[in-house]
């Protein structure tokens, strides 16, 4: 018996080591990390240069409470991300995750507005679907029913619009009138709310696990930049699964003229070396919050030396491989594969990515686009078949959370080309099996 419990009952085997794109766990079984755990581990697993850099600051010291000391860690990686970051995003504020992050980056938002005499404003608009971390706070901008309805008696809900779906309403991504279609609901949006009333828009720029790598219409990013601007909107990118260069850039909205008013990341940030985040903000919304008593804001852990000592390391190793331009290389690989498999097994319906960060969606029919019935649970079949194979995997709905069944593959941004091999290997075989029983299910009813 476990003393620990999570999400759900079950066990899962010990894992033993870690090493590049591969774990084993206690009776010696290889897995290829195919999502890099939870879109985490962007450099691999144990990583000699990080791991070194970890044991030098270890030998310094582990914590330095940020009221009491400055550390050269947090100096160092602040400098760092702030070089990274689109003009003018230059105050770095760390935490130890991504919920942490989402909230600080809406409470800055919040305590600017107050501190500049803009106290009417509070909403924050978002997308549904949308996942935007776990805390009552981030559930509160988060669009995805089976995570948020049964707090929502514990929380003040904003408003939403609807993600640009386009491969579900049966239009053209790469026509800008789709993109403008998609963004002017987030000025008519704002508009029925009351512009007064709107502190700012909260997306990711590329979806993650509550639309599986949605990559947004042509035109859509850069007409939302501009309606925020109009209304005095702040535009908060949520990066915490699309930064340290998980789509190819290091930033996911850096593929786009959209240029964001607030950045939170995590996640490939830490690379799963240690708990790390990160709201990086523009001076001139941080300047009149500091100006009026300072930030009401904080965690034990920001700016823990030990966490950026190895943060520092994970980005300087990103750069230093080159691993932004393997994430573009590899990932057109993985998406062409992907493509390929989609022709060979009937029930994928739709491939979707940028970068290392792709998906495919089961469906019934491609043609309606209709789902696979949500009584099948076949997200989590596919993953249980492939993790039998070796094969780790991610998997959630993008249908508001309770259909439309769609499958990441996210591997870390070191892949190469055998490696890509093998989990297109370990996924067909899955599909293979999975389409066996799926349809053996539809004919019995």
């Amino acid at each position: 018996m476990s003393n620990l419990f999570y999400q759900a009952h079950g066990r899962k085997p010990v894992l033993d080591q870690a090493l590049g794109v591969y774990m084993w766990d206690q009776d010696g079984k290889r897995y290829l990390d195919g999502s890099s755990g939870a879109m985490v581990c962007n450099i691999g697993h144990s990583n000699e240069t990080v791991l070194t850099a970890m044991r030098r600051q270890m030998e310094k010291s582990t914590f330095g409470y940020r009221l009491h000391f400055e550390t050269e860690a947090s100096e160092q990686l602040a400098s760092k991300l702030a070089g990274l970051m689109p003009e003018g995003l230059n105050k770095v504020f760390f935490v130890s995750g991504g919920s942490e992050a989402v909230e600080s980056g809406l409470k800055l938002a919040r305590h600017h507005a107050v501190a500049t005499g803009q106290d009417s404003r509070w909403k924050v608009i978002s997308r549904s679907p949308s996942y935007h971390g776990c805390t009552l706070g981030a559930l509160a901008v988060t669009g995805y029913a089976p995570l948020t309805v049964p707090f929502e008696p514990m929380m003040q809900a904003m408003p939403k619009i609807p993600a640009p779906r386009a491969y579900l309403d049966g239009l053209d991504a790469n026509d800008p009138a789709t993109g403008q279609y998609y963004a002017d609901m987030l000025e008519a949006k704002i508009l029925a709310e009351g512009p007064d009333s709107v502190l700012a828009f909260l997306i990711e720029p590329v979806g993650g696990a509550s639309t599986g790598a949605l990559v947004p219409p042509e035109g859509y990013m850069e007409r939302i930049r501009e309606i925020c601007t109009r209304y005095g909107v702040l535009l908060i990118m949520d990066e915490v699964m699309t930064g340290a260069g998980r789509t190819g850039s290091f930033l996911g909205s850096d593929h786009w003229q959209a240029p964001p008013d607030i950045v939170v990341m995590s996640k490939g940030l830490g690379a799963g070396y240690v708990p790390l985040g990160a709201m990086i903000a523009d001076e001139r919304l941080v300047t009149p919050v500091l100006e009026q008593g300072g930030f009401a804001h904080g965690f034990t852990y920001a700016g823990n030396p030990l966490a950026c000592a190895a943060g520092l390391a994970v980005v300087n190793e990103i750069e230093i491989q080159g691993l932004c331009a393997n994430a573009t290389r590899m990932g057109d690989t993985l998406l062409a594969r992907l493509k390929g498999l989609m022709q060979k097994h009937e029930l994928i319906g739709d491939v979707r990515g940028k970068g290392l960060l792709t998906a495919f969606e089961f469906m019934a029919n491609r043609d309606s686009k209709a789902p696979l019935p949500a009584r099948l649970n076949a997200h989590q079949r596919f993953v249980d078949l492939a993790y039998a194979r070796g094969l780790i995997v991610y998997s959630r709905r993008s249908r508001d959370g309770v259909e439309g069944d769609h499958i990441l593959v996210c591997p870390p941004l070191i892949v190469n080309t055998d490696h890509i091999d093998e989990i297109i290997t370990g996924l067909d075989a899955s599909l293979t099996a999975f389409s066996q029983d799926i349809h053996a299910e539809l004919k019995a009813g």
